[in-house]
């Protein structure tokens, strides 16, 4: 699905921890990190976007997580030209996010990158909650710390 100006719908997910530092996991086969992310299908909405990229992802489920608030409207980023992909009739530009602050319950053990045919991430770690500013791909960083920064009021601490 990508609208009329090329972005394709998609959930960004800030998961923290009572520590409020937030879930930081790396790519597979490459040096890259990042936020869970992910598409929203048609006729989905975006929590079970949410929900469905949660557990893809991260292999956790509705119940070890709290859902603390969101943004509320689209972030937008536009991929570098050789990132992009044919789109088919569509020029397709990038991502629009909704980005959803999350509050983890469960166990450490509870993660599991390795539950998808494909796995999105190798590793993981809690760091700091400005940290993924400084160390995400120059693309995406505008969405990440308007993201982090319309979120931080939520968090508990």
């Amino acid at each position: 699905m990508i609208d009329r100006d090329g972005y394709r719908p998609n959930v960004g997910i800030i998961l923290t921890n009572a520590e409020d530092q937030v879930f930081w996991a790396r790519r597979c086969r490459c040096d890259g990190w990042q936020f869970p992310q992910g598409g929203i299908q048609r006729k989905e909405s975006a929590e079970e976007a949410l929900f469905r990229e949660l557990y893809e992802e991260v292999g956790l489920e509705s119940g070890q997580v709290e859902i603390c608030g969101r943004t509320r409207g689209w972030l937008r980023y536009d991929l570098p030209h050789a990132y992009q992909r044919p789109s088919g009739p569509r020029r397709f530009r990038g991502q629009k996010q909704v980005w959803f602050l999350l509050r983890f319950t469960g166990s450490e053990a509870d993660v599991r990158l390795d539950l998808s045919a494909s796995p999105e991430f190798d590793a993981w770690r809690w760091v700091e909650y400005w940290s993924p500013i400084d160390a995400i791909v120059a693309f995406k960083r505008k969405v990440y710390e308007s993201a982090l920064t319309e979120l931080a009021p939520l968090l508990k601490r």
